[in-house]
């Protein structure tokens, strides 16, 4: 694998974004770093046999792509090159969509609104064995693992877990009961159970220790 402290070899890097304009101002950046060689596609299908003839020493992929996905597409690659390295870089900040990444082989996780400089940097971390997180999302994989936090999650019973997650989309409890077909003041009870098993005082906080906000 081509090693960073090389001065005299340039780190091969596949981007994988179909979103045109930030693909092309992406790649033209790293292209132009001197030390990055960047190839672009717009697809998981279209970047498949490129990268499994090429074997990029890195690959930055987006989740949301047209046809196969960014997270589906991490797997079939990882499953075919156990040791390929694929560093996701999106907008997406849900909890499940970024363990899913994780579990599918990815080694990395990037925000969209990270600079040029971090994205190079994770390049250069995920050569040297390291797992590049944007801080937002290194925080959020730190919060899961809390003891306190996962038994007060594990205390809600299925119906209090399907409250709590029509609440952290903004829903009242009328909507609410409207959508599981029980009474406002049935949903409410759910809320008060809720605060209750989680040692909060108000939906938001609910969201924020449910690491849904």
């Amino acid at each position: 694998m081509t090693s960073w402290e090389n001065p005299h070899t340039l780190v091969d890097v596949t981007l994988v974004e179909d979103h045109a304009e930030f693909r092309e101002s992406l790649r033209f950046i790293l292209a132009n770093t001197g030390h990055i060689r960047c190839q672009a596609y717009a697809t998981a299908e279209e970047a498949l046999g490129p990268i499994l003839i090429h074997r990029p020493d890195v690959i930055i992929m987006d989740i949301r792509l047209p046809g196969m996905d960014g997270i589906a597409f991490t797997k079939q690659l990882v499953e075919n090159v156990p040791d390929i390295l694929v560093v996701m870089c999106t907008v997406q900040e849900d909890d499940e969509l970024i363990f899913q990444a994780l579990r599918a082989g990815a080694k990395g996780y990037l925000l969209k609104r990270s600079s040029v400089e971090d994205l190079v940097e994770a390049i250069r971390q995920v050569l040297a064995g390291g797992s590049p997180m944007s801080p937002a999302i290194a925080r959020r994989v730190v919060n899961s693992f809390r003891p306190e936090r996962a038994k007060d999650l594990n205390a809600l019973t299925e119906r209090e877990q399907k409250v709590l997650d029509l609440m952290s989309t903004g829903m009242t409890a009328r909507e609410i009961g409207e959508r599981l077909f029980v009474s406002v003041n049935t949903v409410r009870t759910h809320i008060r159970h809720i605060y209750e098993k989680l040692h909060v005082q108000s939906r938001v906080q609910a969201a924020r220790k449910a690491g849904k906000s």
